[in-house]
Parts: structure tokens; C-alpha cells; sequence
């Protein structure tokens, strides 16, 4: 009987703008189930979870904490049956001070009126850390890192997984509804016919059987996906090969009914047994 793991739990703290959010959102593309700003107040009833889900992603959770939360949240994983480990940001008091007055947010020491001025919030808050950083595991200042730097250390000592999961998601979409704002990558398949000009076919979609054998009946969809696919094959090593976790395809007709649906459904079924792959219609009709 293979023996069952304990839950992994991640407290990522220090300083106020060394990077938590940034750290954060690196764990998630690494498959870290994160949570940012979780009430502390509320900790039992997280812990209940951890033990008693199904959901896998509670297996490996990651949450961002402050200096004066951070204490009572290591002091009770400490004391249930978790791995409990603990992610220590800084920086230096001048690179915290012209990222605050960069980013015009309020430091949290602000907030709760615990301090007069941001260089008393930043100094207070340090004082407060001092006794607590021992029980950290990594260290990581981020004075002069970039958020590719942090990467590469989160990735390289607090990895569960081989590698990072490369994951990317195929959308269709209609021009005259505007392209979209995520989108890595855009293809426009307006020159192939256009099924929209088929009486039959007219208020049908991609996702029906009748409109994507249309679209694919003829030789420049043929040609125009022989060419794609060699293209995207090339693309997709290279951006895994370089570390990127998530790429969005977006693949564009007039309208977002017909062509690029079809598409698209032929690009996920062509991918999908190569890498962890999602698709969506944003203007199909019925998903608006």
C-alpha cells in the first residue's frame, strides 16, 4: 500500500514589497494551490480542509502572510499533521521605500496605525521579523532580483514536480468583437470560406459536426494547418525549453462562430495527448 504523504504547506512571508505577490503567483504556475491574504481568523476551518479534502490541491498549498500573522499561522501547522515550511522575502530598506512610493499602495503597518511614516513602518516591521526568521528554509533577497531571477530559485529549490507543467490554452474568437487581451500568440483564419455564407450551415457552429467538416473539406485549411502545426510544434519546445508554464492561442474569424471554433477544436485534439491543454470559445454562441 503506498504510503500517503503529508500536506505540504508553504508560508511565504517577509517584508512588505520584497515580492510576496510575485512569489506567489510563480508557486501557482508550478502547481502550488495559493492563497494571498487568508483571514487568520479562519485557520481552523482551513486546516479541517487540508485533512479532511479529497482535492488534491490541498496537498501542496502555499499562503502569503504578514509579520503579524505569520507568527500564529506557523505556530498552528507546527502542531498539525502538515509539512510545514517557511519563505522568507526581503530587501533592502531603500528598495522597499522607492517600491511603495513607485506602486502608491500603503504599506500595511500604515493600515493598522502601527506607524507614523513609511520608514518607521518598514523598521517596525523588520524589528518584528528578527526573532522570527530563524524557522525559515529559503532565504531569497530581492534587491536586485528580477522576477526571473525569483523564478528560478522558487523553481529550482521548491519544485514537487519534475518539471514545471507547460500547459496551453486554445481560444477562438471573433475579430469584431476585439482580440484577446492574453492572447501569446494570434492566428487569423478569415481567408478560409467562411460557412456563414451556407444557409445550412449559417446557424450552426464549429462545435457542430456538419460546419467543421466544411471548414476542413478544403486545401488551404489543409495547408494553412500542415504549416501551423510545424510552426506551433517549434514555438511550444522552445517556450517550454525556456521555462514558460502557460501560453494562450488565440485563433480568429469575423464572428467566432464557424472557422476559428473549428480551428481551434483541431488544434486542442492535435495537442492534447502532447501537452496539458484547455480550449474555449469566447464568442461562440450560448458562452457570452
Amino acid at each position: 500500500m503506498k504510503e500517503e504523504k503529508q500536506p505540504d504547506v508553504l508560508l511565504i512571508t517577509g517584508m512588505s514589497g520584497a515580492g510576496k505577490t510575485t512569489a506567489i503567483g510563480i508557486l501557482e504556475d508550478m502547481g502550488y494551490h495559493c492563497i494571498d491574504q487568508f483571514p487568520v481568523e479562519l485557520i481552523k476551518n482551513l486546516g479541517e480542509i487540508i485533512h479532511n479534502t479529497q482535492d488534491e490541491r490541498y496537498r501542496h498549498l502555499a499562503l502569503a502572510t504578514t509579520a503579524m500573522d505569520y507568527p500564529k499561522f506557523l505556530n498552528y501547522f507546527e502542531n498539525i499533521d502538515v509539512k510545514v515550511r517557511v519563505v522568507f522575502l526581503d530587501a533592502s530598506n531603500e528598495v522597499l521605500l522607492r517600491r511603495y512610493k513607485f506602486t502608491r499602495r500603503h504599506h500595511p503597518m500604515l493600515l493598522h496605525a502601527k506607524a507614523n511614516t513609511l520608514e518607521e513602518a518598514i523598521e517596525m516591521e523588520r524589528d518584528m521579523f528578527d526573532s522570527l526568521i530563524e524557522r525559515a528554509i529559503l532565504r531569497i533577497d530581492t534587491t536586485k532580483l528580477d522576477q526571473k531571477g525569483l523564478k528560478g530559485i522558487l523553481t529550482n529549490q521548491l519544485s514537487f514536480q519534475e518539471k514545471p507543467v507547460f500547459a496551453i490554452s486554445f481560444v477562438s474568437f471573433g475579430y469584431k468583437h476585439g482580440v484577446p487581451m492574453d492572447a501569446d500568440l494570434l492566428f487569423d483564419v478569415r481567408f478560409l470560406p467562411n460557412p456563414y455564407y451556407i444557409e445550412a450551415l449559417k446557424g450552426l457552429t464549429g462545435d457542430d459536426q456538419p460546419v467543421y467538416d466544411y471548414v476542413m473539406q478544403f486545401e488551404q485549411t489543409q495547408q494553412f494547418l500542415i504549416r501551423l502545426r510545424n510552426f506551433l510544434d517549434y514555438l511550444f519546445e522552445q517556450y517550454e525549453q525556456e521555462g514558460k508554464t502557460h501560453l494562450t492561442v488565440g485563433i480568429g474569424c469575423t464572428g467566432g462562430q464557424h472557422r476559428s471554433v473549428s480551428v481551434t477544436n483541431w488544434l486542442y485534439a492535435h495537442y492534447r495527448d502532447q501537452y496539458h491543454c484547455y480550449k474555449g470559445h469566447r464568442d461562440k454562441k450560448g458562452t457570452r
